[in-house]
């Protein structure tokens, strides 16, 4: 299948939006962690951003942040979190796109990025130290994680068109 050159120009604006979003959501992380940090005491610089406990969130605090990016057109992006010390992102490029994260409990984690036409994602996790991510690239793609419990990760990515997968965790 050849490329024409609209859908080559196309193709690289969605990616330069999708780098875009996930910049902004990083920034949106180093941001909260070197509020946090300084509310330790400790130095911005001494956060890992691989590790939760590392966040150093005051423990009584019930900080949430939640960061969307979309463009194109008719995406919907939703994200709902009650609890504490929860991440969600969602960052998405092209049209008709919808991308859902529902998190309970704390030190939650979730991110989507979604490049193409069609593409829905759903998060849901109850629970503490959850850990769950959709990367979707492509046309009428469907994926899901469902999660409840403590110290759960997963992780789908999906290039390619009209697939599908389901990824259920209890513990």
């Amino acid at each position: 299948m050849k490329l024409t050159a609209i859908q080559i120009a196309n193709t690289e604006l969605a990616m330069r939006h999708l780098a875009s979003g996930l910049r902004a959501i990083m920034l949106g992380w180093a941001l909260l962690l070197a509020a946090n940090s300084a509310l330790a005491g400790n130095a911005p610089g001494d956060a890992d951003l691989s590790a939760f406990d590392d966040l150093q969130l005051p423990l009584n605090t019930s900080t949430q942040l939640a960061l969307i990016q979309q463009s194109g057109q008719f995406n919907e992006a939703s994200i709902a979190q009650q609890g504490q010390r929860l991440l969600a992102g969602v960052v998405q490029a092209g049209s008709d796109q919808e991308a859902f994260i529902l998190q309970q409990g704390s030190l939650n984690l979730a991110l989507i990025n979604q490049n193409g036409m069609a593409n829905s994602a759903f998060i849901s996790q109850a629970g503490a130290y959850n850990q769950a991510a959709i990367e979707q690239v492509g046309n009428y793609n469907n994926a899901r994680i469902e999660q409840s419990g403590n110290g759960l990760q997963s992780s789908i990515k999906q290039y390619g068109s009209s697939q599908n997968v389901l990824v259920r965790q209890y513990r």
